[in-house]
């Protein structure tokens, strides 16, 4: 299913995540998302500026228009991140899903390892 990689190619991979949220609005978006960089919570934070959540909440389904952040960091700085856009966000209960990562260009996994020290 993936390619055959060397094991010792793989460690960037394991010490690295993603993290996926969703916010009211772009403008939520961009301060979250340059806190979390400028204080090396992580390397890259991409916005994706609309798209529309249909979700329970207390018991009716609601919708609503968000936006998505995506944020790559390393597992040390995943739980600090997620404290960072828990004190930030206007949600009640924001969103913020931790996602492994199992392989990528080690280059780039490097490059989040780096800007995240």
């Amino acid at each position: 299913m993936f390619p055959s990689v060397e094991p010792d190619l793989r460690q960037n991979a394991a010490l690295t995540v993603i993290l996926y949220s969703t916010t009211a609005d772009e403008a939520e978006a961009k301060r979250i998302g340059g806190a979390l960089v400028r204080e090396k919570l992580a390397a890259c934070v991409n916005i994706l500026p609309k798209m529309r959540s249909i979700y329970r909440w207390k018991g009716n389904v609601e919708e609503a228009d968000e936006c998505v952040m995506i944020a790559k960091t390393t597992k040390d700085h995943a739980d600090a991140a997620t404290k960072l856009i828990r004190k930030l966000h206007s949600y009640e209960l924001p969103c913020v899903i931790v996602i492994s990562i199992i392989d990528g260009l080690d280059e780039y996994l490097e490059w989040i390892i780096e800007e995240t020290r």
